[in-house]
C-alpha cells in the first residue's frame, strides 16, 4: 500500500510540469501548416480557425501553405518539429493515412502523429468539362468505355481522395483513364473549365461555384445521400455506380509525443470555436460539414479511413510514385 501511494505521488509530481506547460499554452506564435494549395477548402478552413484561435488565445496564429509530393512535404515539416504544440498540421487524408502505400519512400512516419481533431468532412462531387459533351454519369460511362485510355481526370495531388476516387472509377469501368495530378483544386478546376481536362472528383466547396456559374458540370455526388446544396444532382449510386463513395476530410494533428494536456487544450478550444454560430455560418459558405471530434474519436476515425483507402489503393492497383 505504501509503495502504491508513493508511486502515485511520484506520478502526480512528474505530471505537474506538463500540466503547468499546458496551462501556459500558448505563450507565443503558433503555426498551422496546411499541406494543400492556397485558395482551397483546407486553406480557407485553416485561416478561419487560425483567426478564431488567435483571438481566443491572444497570440498570433499563422497559416502557412506548404505543398508538394501529395502533401508529404508539409506533413514531414510538422512531424519533425518539436512536439510542443506550436507547429500543427491541417491535413487532407493522404499524408496521414495511405501515402506510405502510394510513395516508395517517405521522410516521415505517418503513424507517428498525435490526432487533435478531425475538423470538417464533405463529399466529393464528380465534375466534368462541358466540352466533353456528357450530361450524366451514364453518358460518361458510355463514353469512357467507347474511348478507353482517352479520358483525363484531375486531382488535388497524389494520395488525395480525389485521386483515389478517380482511380477507383477508372478501375471499375475498365476505362484506363489518365491521371493528371495538380497542386490543389483551383488550377485543376480552371483547366476543367477551359476544356484542357475532362473530369475530376472535387470537394463541394470549390466545385459548386464553377458549376453554378456554368463553367463546369457536376453530374453526381459521391455520398450516400444527395447534397442539400445541389438537391437535383443524383448520388453516384443513383446515377449508375452502386457502392461508390468518396468523402474528403481535413484533420488537425500534432507531432507524436506532444503532451496530452496540450492536445486536449487545443481540441477543447477548437470545439468551443466550432460551437459558435457565427463561425459555423462562415464554414457553411465552404459547403462543408463541421466535425470537431475529440482526439480519441479522431484517432479512431483516421484508423478507419486508413483501412478504407488502403483497400481502394489495393483494389485499384495504384502503383507507388517516386
Amino acid at each position: 500500500m505504501r509503495r502504491f501511494i508513493a508511486a502515485a505521488a511520484l506520478a502526480a509530481t512528474l505530471a505537474l510540469p506538463t500540466i503547468a506547460v499546458a496551462q501556459d499554452y500558448p505563450n507565443r506564435l503558433v503555426r498551422l501548416i496546411v499541406n494543400s494549395q492556397a485558395g482551397g477548402t483546407a486553406d480557407a478552413t485553416a485561416r478561419l480557425l487560425g483567426d478564431a484561435l488567435s483571438r481566443r488565445w491572444s497570440q498570433p496564429v499563422v497559416v502557412e501553405d506548404v505543398v508538394g509530393a501529395g502533401g508529404n512535404i508539409g506533413a514531414a515539416q510538422v512531424l519533425r518539429a518539436e512536439p510542443d504544440g506550436y507547429t500543427l498540421l491541417v491535413s487532407h487524408p493522404g499524408p496521414i493515412t495511405i501515402n506510405n502505400l502510394l510513395f516508395k519512400s517517405l521522410s516521415y512516419d505517418p503513424g507517428k502523429i498525435a490526432p487533435v481533431s478531425v475538423l470538417i468532412t464533405f463529399p466529393n462531387a464528380l465534375v466534368v468539362s462541358k466540352s466533353l459533351g456528357v450530361n450524366s454519369l451514364a453518358e460518361l460511362i458510355a463514353y469512357a468505355k467507347a474511348n478507353p485510355g482517352k479520358i483525363t481526370y484531375g486531382s488535388q495531388g497524389i494520395g488525395t481522395t480525389t485521386h483515389l476516387a478517380g482511380s477507383l472509377m477508372s478501375e471499375r469501368l475498365g476505362a484506363g483513364m489518365v491521371h493528371v495530378p495538380y497542386r490543389g483544386s483551383p488550377a485543376a478546376i480552371l483547366d476543367l473549365a477551359a476544356g484542357r481536362l475532362d473530369m475530376m472528383f472535387d470537394n463541394m466547396g470549390t466545385a459548386v461555384p464553377q458549376h453554378k456559374a456554368g463553367a463546369t458540370r457536376i453530374i453526381a455526388v459521391a455520398d450516400d445521400k444527395r447534397s442539400p446544396i445541389l438537391p437535383d444532382v443524383p448520388t453516384m449510386a443513383e446515377a449508375g455506380l452502386p457502392g461508390f463513395r468518396s468523402v474528403t476530410w481535413f484533420g488537425l494533428v500534432a507531432p507524436e509525443r506532444t503532451p496530452k494536456p496540450i492536445i486536449d487544450k487545443i481540441q477543447k478550444d477548437v470545439a468551443a470555436i466550432f460551437a459558435d454560430p457565427a463561425f459555423l455560418e462562415r464554414l457553411k459558405a465552404l459547403s462543408v460539414d463541421p466535425a470537431a471530434m475529440t482526439p480519441e474519436a479522431s484517432a479512431k476515425f483516421i484508423a478507419d479511413e486508413t483501412v478504407t483507402w488502403s483497400k481502394v489503393v489495393r483494389d485499384a492497383k495504384i502503383n507507388p510514385a517516386d
